[in-house]
């Protein structure tokens, strides 16, 4: 999605369209002017323009269902990234994932009611509106659009609205949220193996059911859903682990206390990793801020044991701070979303741990994958 173009904000949500979506938009009004043209002969060229009106209020209807998701979202203290329209319908990004398996299954299902609340609407403007001819064939489209949007999003496989469920629901019998990703990913990958066998045998003459759109749809889920089996693999992995589990052995770490002497002594001379800085600490092992290598050579060596580490310290960069109890896969979420490459880790005192960074959390999930039984 990172090549889609922004078109404007809906409510405070950035708004985007991928340019697959312009193909989509084409297909769909030249088949929608196409049935009108042969359904209604005397509209001429209108019946084309009628076609890409449906096309249009076709994507509003699957914008609706995004916003459906994202206000649930806000609704409960979620940030929502973008909407995105694409291909294959709409996407809300979140910023994170739901806290609770409750959240996580209001904000799964709200797309699918705004779906059928939309089918329900539409269908009551159709029947007592008395609307006929052309407008009553654009109306009636649009209710069973809705219909088919919902109920095709509540199949219950990722990525899909009803994987979303699934995986509320298995995450709230199991108290585990990596499980119900996992089971929900699988049943999507059965789903997808499904429509792309259907969509083969569609192509190649052997079937009735399914189209090519099936077999892209399939291969989409197969895609999506073996992405989603990825991240639940990891989030098991992660699962139990906290940001004082990956600390970095040897973290760059000094007290201000000492000479520079000592800190050379200690983590430069001889050393087999060296830091361009490290963290400086007082009596009480509390950040106080940073002291830079290169600063010590500014000072005669023959006066390192008449300076302190003290006397070189300097502001800290931003740096992010954590507790030593957060977890590990919160840690990995906060680190993507600042751009940050370490973090400091800190007791609930305000007393230094150390650092980590990503691939101190990639060894640490490493060792944790080697000590799994076979």
């Amino acid at each position: 999605m990172n090549n889609s173009l922004r078109v404007g904000n809906l409510f405070g949500i950035p708004f985007y369209i991928n340019p697959s979506w312009f193909l989509v938009l084409a297909l769909v009004t030249w088949n929608n002017g196409s049935w009108l043209s042969y359904q209604f002969p005397q509209l001429g060229a209108i019946a084309w323009l009628l076609g890409l009106m449906m096309a249009l209020l076709l994507f509003a209807s699957v914008l609706a269902h995004e916003l459906g998701h994202s206000w649930v979202a806000i609704r409960q203290g979620t940030e929502v990234k973008s909407i995105t329209l694409f291909i294959f319908g709409g996407l809300a990004s979140l910023g994170e994932e739901s806290k609770t398996p409750g959240e996580a299954f209001r904000v799964a299902i709200a797309g699918p009611m705004v779906s059928f609340f939309l089918f329900g609407l539409l269908n009551a403007i159709g029947y007592f509106s008395g609307i006929t001819g052309p407008l009553a064939a654009v109306i009636a489209l649009l209710t069973y659009v809705n219909l088919a949007l919902g109920a095709f999003n509540l199949i219950p496989g990722l990525p899909l609205d009803g994987g979303n469920v699934l995986k509320a629901i298995v995450w709230k019998i199991t108290g585990k949220p990596y499980q119900g990703l996992a089971f929900a990913s699988r049943v999507g990958q059965v789903f997808g193996w499904v429509a792309v066998g259907l969509g083969l045998a569609s192509v190649l003459g052997l079937s009735q059911i399914g189209s090519v759109w099936t077999l892209l749809v399939g291969f989409f889920l197969l895609q999506n859903a073996g992405q989603s089996a990825q991240a639940a693999s990891v989030q098991r992995l992660m699962s139990g682990l906290t940001a004082a589990d990956a600390i970095i052995p040897n973290s760059p770490m000094v007290s201000a206390e000492s000479s520079l002497r000592e800190f050379a002594n200690a983590h430069i001379i001889g050393s087999a990793v060296t830091w361009k800085k490290y963290l400086v600490t007082d009596a009480g092992g509390k950040l106080t801020g940073e002291i830079l290598v290169d600063d010590i050579k500014t000072v005669p060596t023959n006066d390192w044991w008449n300076v302190s580490v003290q006397s070189l310290t300097r502001s800290p960069d931003d740096v992010k701070t954590i507790t030593s109890d957060t977890p590990l896969l919160e840690v990995i979420n906060l680190l993507n979303e600042t751009v940050l490459a370490l973090a400091v880790v800190k007791k609930e005192d305000g007393a230094l741990m150390g650092l980590l960074e990503k691939s101190s959390i990639v060894q640490r999930l490493q060792q944790k994958t080697e000590a799994e039984p076979a």
